[in-house]
Parts: C-alpha cells; structure tokens; sequence
C-alpha cells in the first residue's frame, strides 16, 4: 500500500523529521528535528530540538558572493555546502542524541533568483547530503514550479494554511518580508518588501550585525522624500503572486538609497515606515484581521510597535522556537507531503499552470 492510499485509509501519517533553511541574510544553517503527525483530518506538529548554526566568515563570503562565481566554482561550492549540511545534521543528531529521522527536506541557499526568466538555483547538494547522513534527502524544492511557469516562492505558504490556518494572514520577516493569507477563497501569498538584508546592511555600518529591537532606527529622523520614492517603487503595486530575490534589492533599492548622503540611523528608520506602510496596504487591502509574524524581524520591537499603532489588527508573536525555526519547519513539512505524495506547491501562491509535488529525493 503506497503512503497516499495509507493517508485516505487510515488517516493517519507520523514522520520524524529535518529541514534545513539558510536564508538571504546568510547569518547561518538553520536545523529543525520536528515531527509530523496527520489525525482528526488535520496536520499537526511538535519542533522537538531546533538549532541555527552560525555561518564563519569564510561561508559568510562564500554564499554572498556566489553570484560572482564561475561555472566551475559554483559547482564546486554546491558540492562543499552540501557537505558542510551534512556534517552539520550529523552533529546536530549527535549532539542532541536524537533517533535518525525518516528524510531530510532542505531549502539550500539560494544564488539566483530570476523567475521570469525561468531561472532559479537552490546550492546545497542533496547528493552530498546524503552521502554524509544516509538520510534520505529531498531538495530543489523550487525547481519544478518554475518549470511550470510560476515564481518557485514563496514556499512556506502551504505550511502557513495547513499548520497555522487559526491566523488570517502570517508574515515572516527574514532577509525578505513574505506575507501569505486567504483571500475569496484562495491561499495567496508573496514577498512585499526586502527586510533584514537592508537593515543588516546598514546596522553593519554602525558596527552591528542587525539593529538590535529597531533601536537605531528608532533614533533616526525620517526623510520624506527617500521615503516617497521607495513607496513608488513599481514592485509594491504589483499584484500578487509575487517574489522577490537579492537581484531586484540590487536594482531597484541601492540606486535610490545611494542618492542620499544620510546617517545610517536615518536610512534604517526611513527602511521601516517604507517596510511598515508597505505591509499596511497589503493588510488593508485584503481585510486582514490577525496575523502571525516570524522570522528574525519579529524581535524588532521598533518595527512591530509601529504596526500596532497604526492599524487595529492583532498581531500574535509566538514562542521563540516558533519565530526562529518556523521557515525550516515548513521546509520539513514541504518533505512531509512529498513522502505522502501530496500537493506541497500551490499555484494560487506562485501563479504556476498547477498546483505540485515539488522536490527532488536522494535516497541511498
């Protein structure tokens, strides 16, 4: 009996699991060791041991400037991070001397990011994997959908609906801000705006890794003027689906943030109403009530204040494991679905042809 016809008959699925998530911010590798359990017609989850890695200033550079890199050299650093994934499951797993999970799903680093040209790259082998684990692996989770015309992200909208559907609307605020919601019907979802990947950029002038709680910015004086041009930027009009990778940040954000000879407090609190307000339209606009917010930028107090001051939604930050690991987490429910042959990829959220079974499996 394959596991779909297991799922209708018995309703009833349990995985142990590991997703791996490193982000455009490329702070680090994070592990989620998380199980999933499918009963009562409904998904349900536990993250049991999380853990981020912190990227040395050797993988720092690397993935930054994997753009730049040859052919050959590219290759050879989705090789070397694939190991280095690897090796870091295995001393997670012994570290927390946790049974060996059923697969591994591993979002990998992303390098290129160009949908309408059909252009995508996830680094991060998974034949290197697990080569290192002998954990089944699965990987290139964005791949497929891009093939079928859509924006290969966000992905974790699927999680948002299937594990976290009691909110209207969740937003994660990593290296980019994505947003996801229901709306006529219909799960939608994309990215809205950059997020830590500026405010790091300019924290890191003031000799920070990131504005601790939105206290640079909170000192700064916002100039109107940047703060008109940034709103007018085209891509917080388009409609969704929509996504966004560290090439559109390049073209269209530095031009015009480099025109201003401000401090860099007062880039970072301009960054925040243009962040704040972009998110507002979108809350306003689809008549969203509540929302969970994730990601590193839900501890930017600055940030988060700023949007219950202005708006009447209810705004829920949950538990620290929650907002540090829930995007490895869906990466481990992206594998959970794809073991149980179910639609993991929505094209409500990618504007792709269909929905899909995205991933590829490494198995040995």
């Amino acid at each position: 009996m394959n596991v779909d016809t297991l799922l209708k008959k018995e309703n009833h699925l349990f995985f142990r699991a590991i997703g791996l998530m490193s982000g455009t911010s490329c702070d680090g590798l994070d592990i989620c060791y998380c199980t999933f359990r499918f009963s009562e017609a409904k998904w349900h989850f536990e993250i049991l041991e999380a853990e981020t890695i912190p990227y040395t200033a050797f993988w720092q550079e690397s993935l930054s400037k994997a753009n730049t890199l040859s052919g050959r050299d590219l290759t050879l650093l989705h090789k070397n991070f694939g190991n280095f994934s690897g090796e870091m499951v295995n001393s997670f797993i012994s570290k927390y001397n946790l049974p060996k999970p059923d697969y591994i799903a591993s979002h990998g680093h992303t390098v290129f990011h160009e949908p309408h040209l059909g252009l995508n790259l996830q680094i991060g082998d998974g034949n290197c994997i697990v080569a290192k684990t002998r954990i089944r692996t699965i990987a290139d989770f964005r791949s497929l959908d891009i093939a079928l015309g859509g924006q290969g992200a966000p992905l974790v909208p699927i999680g948002d609906k299937l594990l976290f559907g009691e909110y209207n609307a969740c937003l994660n605020l990593g290296g980019i801000a994505n947003i996801s919601f229901e709306h006529n019907g219909q799960h939608i979802a994309g990215d809205i705006s950059p997020f830590n990947i500026l405010f790091n950029h300019y924290a890191n002038q003031l000799g920070s890794p990131f504005d601790d709680g939105g206290k640079f910015a909170e000192s700064g004086i916002v100039n109107e003027e940047l703060l008109d041009k940034l709103n007018q930027l085209p891509f917080i009009s388009e409609p969704f689906p929509k996504s966004m990778g560290i090439e559109k940040i390049n073209q269209a954000y530095f031009p015009i943030l480099n025109q201003y000879g401000v401090t860099n407090e007062d880039f970072l609190v301009t960054l925040s109403r243009h962040f704040v307000q972009t998110l507002i339209n979108t809350i306003t606009q689809h008549n969203i009530k509540s929302l969970l917010v994730t990601g590193g930028g839900a501890y930017n107090d600055f940030y988060i204040e700023s949007i219950k001051a202005e708006t009447s939604i209810r705004v829920t930050i949950p538990d620290s494991k929650t907002i540090n690991f829930k995007e490895a987490l869906i990466f481990g429910f992206l594998g959970c679905l794809k073991m149980a042959n179910q639609i993991n990829v929505l094209k409500s959220v990618t504007g792709a042809k269909t929905d899909s079974v995205s991933g590829v499996e490494y198995v040995v």
